[in-house]
């Protein structure tokens, strides 16, 4: 079998999901940052953060830098997610490494630029390229991982309470959870420790729990952590 060099060449690039947790009053969603296009093709339109991959960088390095220069977050999680390559995704070829990330709420006023807007994850407008289709694996892929890793704790504070960690599970899987099941199976796991401090408010003082850091956001196998 032959074969041919391509007439076209491949331009290789990276883009990150990332997502964070939305409270307002008693609902939570979870949301992500999309850039908008200064530029053809899909000028105007919205867009995952990305670039162009640098020949002196690592893939993982790229998706931190184009992150930071087009959002200016830091996540708190970075996986690659998927390689993106179908045919007609893009004028020329282009093959996407894609990343999803998560950043904790405290750090997401970074990214109050006027051409960056978070928007509701599973309420998306249509997007540049093939951006709905890659933002609705990275959705698959949390929704799947929060059952079997604790995942669920890139989205929150070093302190927290158990009715925060449950609101981030209702958030991702898009459905309520009974309070005294979740409770029960999260203190039978070795994902929590609980604090001798309290929240206290409106309501009865709550107790507040912080990582086990010994047990990884999630297993990435022989991939460097």
């Amino acid at each position: 079998m032959t074969r041919t060099t391509p007439s076209t060449p491949i331009g290789v690039a990276v883009s990150t999901v990332i997502f964070r947790l939305r409270r307002e009053a008693d609902d939570a969603r979870i949301e992500l940052p999309l850039v908008r296009r200064t530029r053809d093709p899909h000028e105007g339109q919205w867009a995952l953060p990305g670039g162009w991959v640098d020949p002196a960088e690592n893939l993982e390095a790229t998706a931190s830098r184009t992150l930071a220069e087009t959002t200016g977050l830091s996540p708190s999680y970075l996986e690659q997610l998927y390689a993106f390559g179908d045919l007609g995704r893009s004028p020329g070829r282009v093959v996407s490494i894609v990343y999803w990330a998560l950043v904790r709420e405290d750090v997401t006023q970074a990214t109050e630029q006027h051409n960056v807007a978070w928007f509701d994850a599973t309420a998306l407008p249509a997007l540049a390229f093939d951006h709905n289709h890659i933002v609705d694996y990275a959705l698959w892929r949390l929704r799947n991982k929060v059952g079997y890793s604790r995942i669920a704790h890139g989205f929150l504070p070093d302190r927290f309470t158990l009715a925060e960690l449950r609101e981030v599970y209702e958030a991702i899987l898009g459905r309520r959870l009974d309070p005294a099941n979740f409770r029960r199976q999260v203190e039978g796991s070795d994902t929590l420790i609980p604090t001798d401090d309290f929240r206290t408010g409106s309501h009865r003082p709550a107790r507040l729990y912080r990582y086990n850091q010994d047990v990884e956001l999630a297993d990435r196998g022989p991939l460097p952590q």
